[in-house]
């Protein structure tokens, strides 16, 4: 999920009030960096502290550390510097210490089946009377499932959480898939009841920002965002075709044996069972 370019630049303004030369840089083994203001370390966690938050990431997948000498760039490429808005500064937030023995739901060592993933999601789109399915899609296209997964935006986990989206929706530990799957479907709910149950305009939002939404009326003429949302359709009608065909498979199979003779109370129990299943997915 692309983070709100408006709360960049609010993050950017504070950070702005430091000097440009005390900027920090974790720059981890995928590509990506994350500028900082202060770190620290604990066993197999590094905290990084950003404006409003803090990161815990995994020590393994920082490369280096990194002084930013540059200027910062308050501005996105697509928004005149003369246009763009004053955004609220955040709010500091007061954060704990951070521990020499961090519990171990601050380490992301969170090794669930895809089956185990998809309970978590069944039982969040339940809670927020989502389509597991569209959820399901959503996490396909963020992380792929892979519970682990850090952008080089800096989106965590499943649903790919920004740190103070994480910390908004009240999520200790970003890797762990349980709360980035309630959170991020929290997230979506959310967006679904702002536009009106329109999925295209949310998928739009969770990933560019509501304010990219509001700003063009819909769906931003971004390349990434108009793939993205693309994608997660494509695979929603996906899973909705396969399970209308297992279904009608289902049902296929369960026709056939009417009208003829069980051989026993036992067998006929069998039939009406299946034939409750069936009721149940139609």
């Amino acid at each position: 999920m692309s983070f709100s370019k408006v709360f960049w630049a609010a993050l950017l303004l504070v950070a702005g009030q430091l000097c440009a030369s005390a900027a920090d840089i974790a720059v981890l083994k995928n590509g990506a960096t994350i500028p900082f203001l202060r770190k620290e370390q604990a066993g197999s966690v590094t905290r990084l502290y950003i404006p409003g938050g803090y990161m815990d990431i995994p020590t393994s997948q920082i490369a280096s550390f990194d002084k930013d000498n540059s200027p910062l760039d308050y501005v996105t490429p697509d928004t005149p510097a003369a246009a763009a808005p004053a955004p609220a500064v955040p709010k500091m937030v007061m954060l704990p210490k951070l521990s020499s023995t961090p519990a171990a739901a601050a380490v992301p060592n969170h090794k669930l089946s895809k089956d185990e993933i998809n309970q978590f999601v069944r039982d969040a789109a339940t809670k927020y009377q989502l389509d597991p399915d569209f959820v399901a899609s959503v996490i396909d296209a963020e992380s792929n499932y892979n519970p682990h997964a850090i952008s080089r935006k800096g989106a965590q986990g499943l649903m790919q959480l920004m740190p103070q989206t994480a910390i908004r929706l009240g999520v200790k530990d970003a890797f762990d898939p349980q709360s980035n799957v309630e959170a991020g479907t929290a997230h979506l709910n959310a967006l679904l009841n702002q536009y009106h149950n329109d999925p295209i305009k949310a998928l739009a939002a969770y990933n560019a920002g509501s304010h990219r939404v509001q700003q063009y009326h819909g769906v931003p003429p971004y390349r990434e965002t108009r793939a993205y949302v693309a994608r997660i359709v494509r695979d929603f009608n996906a899973r909705k075709r396969a399970e209308l065909k297992a279904s009608a498979a289902a049902g296929k199979k369960a026709s056939s044996g009417v009208g003829k003779t069980m051989p026993n109370a036992k067998a006929a129990s069998k039939v009406a069972g299946g034939q409750q299943e069936q009721a149940s997915v139609d």
